[in-house]
Formats: structure tokens, sequence, C-alpha cells
């Protein structure tokens, strides 16, 4: 499953982390961001050896979303390292979103 984080714990679970992250900033009010999330938590429960999934609400966490350029939801940024390897916008099909993590890995 995908944990839900805030600016708070975003250094320790993203730049503490040293393999890939891949962050979700969602709203609540974004049908795409709803519809992406059983996505992603299947992604998470199949890859949970390799990859890290968060999700982070824009809305509630505008400083960190203004750090990373997040202008538009859903917006998936993958870190690695915890750096920023990889950003991706939109909703995307499982097959789409795992073919674009490992392009970047």
């Amino acid at each position: 499953m995908t944990k839900e984080i805030g600016t708070e714990d975003f250094d320790c679970e993203i730049a503490g982390h040293s393999g890939l992250v891949l962050v979700d900033f969602y709203t609540e009010g974004c049908a795409p961001c709803r519809m992406l999330t059983p996505i992603l938590d299947e992604i998470a429960l199949e890859n949970s050896n390799r990859l890290k999934i968060v999700k982070i609400d824009a809305a509630a966490n505008t400083e960190l979303a203004a750090r990373y350029r997040v202008s538009a939801v859903p917006a998936l940024l993958l870190f690695k390292g915890g750096q920023v390897v990889g950003q991706i916008l939109g909703l995307k099909s499982k097959k789409d979103l795992l073919a674009w993590i490992d392009s970047q890995n």
C-alpha cells in the first residue's frame, strides 16, 4: 500500500531513503488522482522489494509542491538516493507507469 506523508515526514521518507521512491502529488478533489490510487497501491504491493510509493496532498503541503514545481495533479516524481530522477503528469496506466519507472532506474 501507499503511505500518506506530509512536509514533516518528507526528509525522513524520501531524502533519507537510498532506493527508489515514487511520490504522488495529488489533491482530494482530483478525479484522475482518485483513479490513480488503486493503480499505485497495486504497483506498491507487487514491487515492495524495489520501490517505495508515498502520497502527498499538494493542497495541504503547498511548500513541498512549490519546491518541486508541481503545478498540476496528479504529478508523479521518482526519487533515487534523495534526488529527483524523473517526473510525469496525469493519469497513466499501470503498464505505462512501470515502463516509466524502469526507464528511470
